[in-house]
């Protein structure tokens, strides 16, 4: 029987009713102590007619933080201030994840506490990437390389913020290892140059995902556990040298331990789906035990033929979403979509974020 965008689907042990997802935007509205405002559960209500919403990337610990105003969720207030989120979207009938994230390099002293240098797989600074600081665009800071015995805290830190993911009313976390952030920064040989268990092959660059995934299902079970890998994607400088290779690896490493989903960047972050030559991404899904979440440039046609064809299970659509707070019905009745602004798409309060009409207020 032919899959449909918007049957409902299990996914780990959540029930979703449907499989369109929100995708993590960064929109940079968090206080000043790095907790979600009040607005923000408002904002992620509006979008509970997804089948998942998963939030914004949030930072593990003060030191995971790369960019101003965004959220965590290592602080008291912080996880009170999520279940604001949280008990908004249930109440609206939705579920919602929240995304762990450590940027690793993608930061700027100015962001670190006591202005030290963020820490990497190795000392390589991301050439032409840029981070905001709070009043303008700058260059990523030069990153120390983590020692070995420094990594099993980062790995804590993973184990943490799931317990308080637990504790702040979330149906589950996403593991962020895609991206160019500090785990993808491990996985590929480009910033990772390190000579110890943690660089070279690929098992020992994977070794610090594996370690995190075993902390983060320990902390709560495989079934409340999603990734996010991006493999073929440079974003934020992040290249590896065989990136088919790792594609592949990374399917086979992670199948077997109960996933909830595997999210997929299919090709380049925000840009061109093209792949790596011989890159099948249909053979990768089937490779792969369980859900297969695709997410990079879909419209509705594209995610209804790729859905019924069998070739991902769960669609995320990001953009879309900060225009259209009900997206999931626009698609499934085929209306218009708002465009947004793409002045208010980071930073500001209200105005481009809880302010876009849904279709019953154009009725109206």
């Amino acid at each position: 029987m032919s899959k449909s965008l918007f049957d409902p689907i299990k996914v780990g042990a959540m029930d979703l009713k449907n499989r369109i997802v929100m995708a993590p935007l960064t929109r940079n509205r968090a206080m000043e102590d790095d907790a979600p405002m009040d607005m923000h559960a408002d904002y992620y209500a509006q979008r509970a007619g997804a089948g998942l919403i998963i939030t914004e990337a949030t930072q593990i610990s003060p030191e995971g933080k790369g960019y101003a105003w965004t959220p965590g969720i290592h602080s008291e207030k912080q996880v009170a201030q999520w279940k604001k989120v949280t008990d908004a979207v249930h109440a609206e009938g939705g579920k919602i994840v929240l995304q762990l994230w450590h940027v690793g390099r993608i930061s700027h002293t100015s962001l670190q506490e006591d202005g030290k240098a963020p820490v990497a797989p190795s000392a390589v600074q991301a050439e032409g990437v840029q981070t905001f600081d709070g009043e303008q665009m700058v260059a990523v800071s030069v990153p120390r390389a983590l020692e070995t015995d420094e990594l099993p805290r980062i790995v804590e830190d993973f184990r943490k913020a799931t317990v308080n993911a637990k504790a702040a009313g979330f149906d589950g976390v996403e593991v962020h290892g895609a991206n160019g952030y500090l785990i993808d920064q491990f996985l590929k040989d480009g910033p990772n140059k390190r000579d110890d268990a943690y660089g070279g092959t690929f098992e020992n660059r994977a070794r610090l995902l594996g370690e995190v995934l075993d902390a983060v299902v320990g902390a709560w079970d495989s079934a409340h556990v999603g990734l996010r890998l991006s493999p073929y994607s440079g974003a934020n400088g992040a290249t590896d040298s065989d990136p088919k290779a790792l594609g592949e690896f990374l399917v086979d490493f992670v199948s077997g331990r109960g996933l909830a989903y595997l999210h997929m960047i299919e090709g380049q972050t925000g840009g061109p789906r093209d792949l790596p030559e011989g890159v099948d991404l249909k053979a990768l899904k089937d490779r792969f035990d369980g859900v297969w979440m695709g997410n990079n440039g879909y419209d509705r046609d594209m995610a209804v033929e790729r859905v019924a064809g069998d070739l991902t299970d769960l669609v995320a659509f990001g953009r879309p979403y900060i225009a259209n707070p009900d997206l999931a019905e626009r698609l499934r009745v085929g209306a218009e979509l708002n465009e947004g602004d793409p002045s208010t798409y980071y930073g500001g309060g209200r105005e481009g974020y809880t302010d876009y009409p849904a279709l019953r207020d154009e009725a109206a």
